[in-house]
This record gives structure tokens, sequence and C-alpha cells, in this order.
């Protein structure tokens, strides 16, 4: 099995409800994902996938969605109030971990049609989240 990892980087802001550290409050991060795409054989230009590919079309997605945008769980009262004041929001139906993170950009890259077998997202440089099937 053939496996490359492309990079790529983004920042956002979140908090996480119902906890008791300091990752209640808003914050932002300065994040890196990493994501990990197979296959069993190269194509006919002797690769699994170009990494320009994956960086226009998996890139074009963070940076609509995700890239500098609060993210928060949809029913965090925060929500109405920075889209009151024009600031761009992401909703999830849960917090927004760094693990809840690389499964949502796992799935879409699946969805964008790379055989992706695992994303790990570094939320700061020491600490790493990641989902694989």
């Amino acid at each position: 099995m053939y496996s490359v990892t492309k990079r790529l980087d983004f920042c956002y802001g979140h908090r996480l409800l119902n906890y008791d550290g300091v990752c209640r409050y808003l914050h932002g991060h300065n994040a890196m994902v990493e994501i990990d795409i197979t296959a069993a054989e190269l194509d006919d230009r002797n690769m699994v996938v170009d990494f320009t590919d994956v960086k226009n079309v998996v890139k074009a997605w963070i940076d609509r969605e995700l890239d500098h945008k609060m993210i928060l769980c949809h029913d965090d009262p925060m929500v109405e109030v920075l889209r009151a004041q024009g600031e761009p929001v992401f909703t999830l139906d849960s917090n927004p971990t760094a693990e809840r993170l690389a499964r949502l950009i796992y799935d879409t890259v699946r969805e964008l049609g790379f055989s992706v077998s695992a994303v790990r997202l570094w939320e700061t440089p020491g600490s790493c989240a990641s989902w694989r099937p």
C-alpha cells in the first residue's frame, strides 16, 4: 500500500461547553492538519495523488468553511451573538474538539473524492488528535 501525507494550515477559534478548563473561554488556534491518502497502485504518473490536487480541493474547502471562523457547538449561546455582529461562525452538533474536527475533515476529504486513510489535527505544536476508521 502506498501512502502520502499532505499538510495544510489554518486558523480558527472555538470554545468547549460544559468544560472546567480554560478551553471553556473563546480562544484561537493556529492548526495544522495532516491528511494521509493511500492507494494500492500508483496512477499513470506514478503518484498516489498529486499534492497540488489535494491542496487545491481540500484547502479550498478548509479556507471557505473553517479558516478564520469561530467553530462552535450549534447550541452555544455565542453563535447568535457572533452572527449578529457579522462574525463568521461554523457550527457542529457537538463540542468542537480537536478530535471532532479531525473526524469532520476526514469525512469531508472522503466526500471530496480522495482515498483518505487518516487525518491528524494538530491544535497546538504539542497536541494532536486523529481519526481513522
